[in-house]
């Protein structure tokens, strides 16, 4: 999901969880971070991330075609060898101007 007016939709409809944690990746672009050290930076349990992420998924695929305003990379992909996200420099603008 790259469209600002499709990310702010987004914001909008998703969970105070799932905002937080969108501001949380909006802090750091293009920096792809493990679960963990995510959730250690918001406060977070452990698996609190895969909660957020598992309950907006009806509204993601329902309203948005499925598509995310985040880039996620696999244990087989990612650097770390655990589940990471990120957001890209204008995931972020469009991320933090929502959340103004």
């Amino acid at each position: 999901m790259d469209d600002a007016d499709e990310i702010a939709a987004f914001h909008a409809r998703c969970s105070d969880l799932m905002r937080a944690l969108l501001q949380e990746l909006a802090r750091t672009p293009d920096q792809p971070r493990p679960f963990p050290a995510i959730e250690d930076a918001l406060g977070w349990p452990r698996r609190r991330i895969a909660s957020v992420l598992g309950g907006v998924f009806t509204v993601r695929t329902r309203e948005f075609g499925g598509r995310r305003p985040y880039h996620f990379h696999d244990e087989r992909q990612s650097a770390s060898g655990r589940w990471e996200l990120w957001v890209d420099p204008e995931q972020a603008e469009a991320i933090r101007a929502a959340g103004s």
